[in-house]
């Protein structure tokens, strides 16, 4: 859909609004040794506090003011329909299992975009204080460094890369094997960012995000920010990571074609 200029700076700031209303509603509980994370998965750990169910609250109440008729999808409370053609895509911290453990490497994940998927996108870290925003012809980061404009890192080989992902595991054996075949290709291979490591490559620090089982909401907001720096996010085939799954978030299409070409035969895409 046609997105006028008017509406764009609209958008842009409710972003900024959202991001500000989560930021209180996560840091009064984290590093608090009274936290309590209930489980979501019967059988693992999916862990969710009263930080992820604040924070996106406040963010719900902030569209309702701003935004009425925009479609809202959040991680904590579901799908709420909207009549504009527009939809809020909401992760209130992303990384909980880091938020548990006292680490500033979760976010706040915001995205607005279409059925075409996210046109801007957030990522929030509050404890550092550092924001990225990339969309409607912006790409920039603000935090204790002043602010900056975004751009990805220049091709340079896959034997000189930096590849991150969350989980050693990262998804089924399959998937597992596929990153590893990639893994050992490239110069340096890190664990455990969350989302901050998606604000990484929009930054121009890492060349590559490789992931697996990821939901909507876990990289839309990430996805606009990283294609606005100048980066490329597909699935594992190439195609859309709108709705989550296995995904490849690059600095480049370079680097984007060396990782694809690897990945891509993994069973089961």
């Amino acid at each position: 859909m046609e997105i006028d200029p008017t509406t764009e700076n609209a958008l842009v700031a409710t972003a900024l609004a959202l991001a500000d209303a989560a930021r209180p509603a996560t840091l009064a509980h984290f590093r608090d040794d009274g936290l309590v994370a209930d489980n979501k998965e019967a059988g693992g750990f999916d862990p969710v506090t009263a930080a992820d169910r604040e924070a996106e609250a406040a963010m719900r109440e902030v569209l309702a003011r701003l935004r009425p008729d925009d479609a809202i999808l959040g991680e904590e409370f579901g799908f709420q329909a909207g009549r504009s053609g527009l939809t809020w895509v909401l992760d209130p911290v992303d990384g909980t299992r880091a938020f548990l453990s006292g680490t500033p490497t979760w976010g706040v994940l915001i995205a607005v975009g279409d059925e075409t998927g996210p046109r801007l996108g957030m990522i929030d870290q509050p404890f550092i204080g550092e924001r990225f925003l990339g969309g409607f012809g912006q790409a920039w980061s603000e935090g204790p460094q002043g602010r900056r404009e975004l751009a990805t890192r220049a091709p340079r080989p896959l034997a000189e890369a930096i590849l991150f992902t969350t989980f050693p595991e990262v998804g089924s054996p399959a998937e597992a094997a596929a990153f590893h075949d990639l893994a050992g290709r490239v110069r340096l291979t890190r664990y455990g960012l969350d989302c901050y490591a998606y604000a990484l490559v929009a930054l121009g620090q890492v060349d590559l995000v490789v992931e697996a089982q990821l939901q909507a909401y876990d990289i839309q907001g990430p996805m606009a920010v990283i294609e606005a720096a100048g980066g490329v996010v597909t699935d594992w085939q190439g195609g859309s990571a709108k709705d989550g799954g296995r995904v490849i978030a690059a600095a480049n299409a370079e680097v984007h074609a060396a990782a694809l070409e690897l990945l891509s035969r993994a069973p089961g895409g």
